[in-house]
């Protein structure tokens, strides 16, 4: 007589079956989309770091940020390090070289890259502000432009107001700045008249009885001193009735004005032809026709005699010290200059 199958034995075999399905239910699938995901992030980013070393500038190692210049043997320079670079053997009196091959290089020897150019403003670049990657070619009107975390100034900065914030809480600011219920009129008057200074000066001069101006260039000399150092002047010109000469100096004749990276330019004004009587000049430096000099407009006066016929050194008036290695790259500078006088 067959025995019954055992009770246990049986219930552990449902149990055994009904774990293998479970197990079969919970296994997970290979996440394989998001390993193909960070493989290819991983990628992209290793490309542009190598794209990176590859096409930053010799000299500060940095992507460029406008041109890209490169010697004869494809060594590349932005246009800062190359203006330095130009500007760094006009001072001493050299010729310039590439960092790298130490071939020779000048404003006609190297050439502009513009495929390097090109592949520089589609790299990826960090927003300074909020973090963000953006294109290169975009990146300056989203910091200028579109940038919620961009540090912005209140409305009422002239009034007084000297709040600086993100720009997603200026508005919020601004509906409860206080400085909007002050009186700002004379703060505003202050503002006004310091702007229209200039303007004023100019139109003084242009009203003056003896105005003229001339086109000049400084060209670049040496001294006769044991340390030659680099200094400007014009050829005789005439105006007002005189011959006169321009002088240039680098630094105020700083003795190795090639070791710093604050440069700047001042000027004097000689007249050659000695007065018979004391004048009053008013002069200013300009950016003539031929030459792209960015200078801001500033009136300069001197009282001329027999007995003093020099001006002193009067600053250049030039934004940066990188304007003034633009203008020590060149071959000579271009600019005019305005004068006038009133006659006693």
């Amino acid at each position: 007589m067959t025995e019954p199958p055992s009770t246990s034995s049986g219930s552990a075999a449902v149990v055994a079956e009904k774990r293998c399905e479970d197990s079969k239910g919970d296994e997970v699938s290979p996440k394989k989309p998001r390993l193909e995901t960070c493989d290819r992030d991983d990628t992209e980013n290793k490309l542009e770091a190598r794209l990176g070393g590859i096409l930053c500038c010799a000299v500060c190692l940095d992507l460029p940020r406008s041109a890209v210049y490169q010697c004869s043997n494809g060594h590349l320079m932005c246009a800062g390090c190359f203006t330095h670079l130009l500007a760094d053997a006009r001072i001493r009196d050299e010729t310039a070289t590439c960092p790298n091959c130490r071939v020779e290089i000048s404003r006609s020897l190297a050439t502009r890259n513009l495929a390097v150019e090109k592949a520089v403003s589609e790299l990826p670049a960090d927003c300074q502000f909020c973090g963000h990657k953006f294109p290169r070619n975009s990146l300056d009107r989203h910091v200028a432009e579109l940038c919620e975390e961009r540090p912005v100034r209140c409305q009422y900065n002239l009034l007084g107001c000297g709040w600086r914030g993100p720009h997603h809480e200026v508005n919020s600011h601004q509906q409860q700045c206080q400085h909007p219920t002050h009186t700002g009129a004379q703060k505003q008057a202050e503002a006004a008249q310091e702007a229209s200074k200039t303007f004023n000066q100019i139109m003084s001069v242009l009203s003056f009885e003896k105005i003229t101006f001339n086109d000049l260039q400084l060209k670049p000399y040496r001294t006769d001193e044991f340390i030659h150092k680099l200094f400007y002047e014009t050829s005789r010109f005439s105006a007002l009735g005189y011959q006169w000469v321009i002088k240039a100096r680098l630094n105020d004749n700083q003795k190795d004005p090639h070791l710093t990276c604050n440069r700047f330019l001042t000027y004097q004004l000689i007249v050659k032809s000695k007065p018979s009587n004391p004048m009053t000049v008013h002069f200013m430096v300009l950016r003539g026709p031929f030459g792209d000099t960015r200078v801001d407009p500033h009136i300069c006066q001197f009282e001329f005699t027999e007995g003093n016929t020099e001006s002193p050194f009067f600053a250049l008036p030039l934004p940066d010290s990188a304007e003034c290695n633009k203008l020590l790259a060149a071959r000579i500078i271009d600019f005019r200059l305005m004068m006038g006088m009133v006659t006693k």
